[in-house]
Parts: structure tokens; C-alpha cells; sequence
């Protein structure tokens, strides 16, 4: 059994809610910390503007204190768990939109950055659903 299995291989609803919850606050930070930081970097290889990868890094901040809240709620809340999951979900319909809207030209690789990005953060939108309506069934 692989180690990224068994880390949602949760016995009760709780757990599999915060591990889910903790992932995308982990991933969202350390994305938008490459954001910040490395957007001078990425733009050339992504054919994507600075102002706009820095300006996404900077809008994950207050997500990933939203979803660090949620993940660490004694017991799990899943009004919560759902916003982060609607959050989520309104992320991947930005992401695609930016794709098909023309304001912006990314060559194969920013093209490739974003429509990853909006299937990671799609999954993690369903597992967080599962894991709300496991808390539900508790």
C-alpha cells in the first residue's frame, strides 16, 4: 500500500477530514509561497505575468488560514469543510476560465501549470466533500 494511500485510509470521518484539510492547506501554502517568490522566475516559463503569479500567490494567504482553521477544529466542522470545498471548486472554474477566456497566452507549460493546478485542487474539492458527508454520517 503506497504512503499518499494509507495517508486517507482514516478509521473515522474526523480524521480523514483534517488529513484531507491539511494536505491542501500544505500544498496551497507551499504553492503560493513558489508564487511569491518565484514569479520573477516563472513568468519566462510559463509565458504568464509576474503581477498575475504573484497576485495569486498573495490571495492563497488568508486561504490557507481559512483551511489551517478548518483543519484544526476540535471536533471537525463540516459547515467549514464545505466552504474550503466551494472555495475549491470556484478555484478550478478560474482556472479553466482563465484557459478559455484569452486574457492571458501561457505557452504548453503555464498552459500544463494551470489546468494541473485546477485537477489537484478539483480533487482535493471532492475528497473534502467526502470527508463533510463522512462527518455527517458519524
Amino acid at each position: 500500500m503506497s504512503y499518499a494511500f494509507a495517508l486517507f485510509r482514516a478509521a473515522d470521518a474526523p480524521t480523514f477530514l483534517r488529513r484531507v484539510l491539511t494536505l491542501d492547506a500544505v500544498a496551497s501554502g507551499a504553492a503560493g509561497l513558489m508564487l511569491i517568490v518565484g514569479a520573477d522566475a516563472l513568468a519566462p516559463l510559463l509565458n504568464l505575468p509576474v503581477p498575475l503569479l504573484r497576485g495569486v500567490g498573495l490571495s492563497f494567504i488568508p486561504f490557507v488560514a481559512l483551511v489551517v482553521y478548518a483543519a484544526t477544529r476540535q471536533p471537525a466542522s463540516r459547515p467549514l469543510a464545505l466552504t474550503v470545498a466551494a472555495l475549491n471548486a470556484i478555484w478550478v472554474v478560474l482556472c479553466l476560465g482563465l484557459l478559455l477566456s484569452g486574457l492571458v497566452a501561457p505557452n504548453l507549460y503555464g498552459t500544463i501549470f494551470i489546468a494541473a493546478q485546477a485537477v489537484f485542487v478539483g480533487v482535493l474539492a471532492e475528497l473534502q466533500v467526502i470527508g463533510a458527508r463522512r462527518l455527517a454520517a458519524s
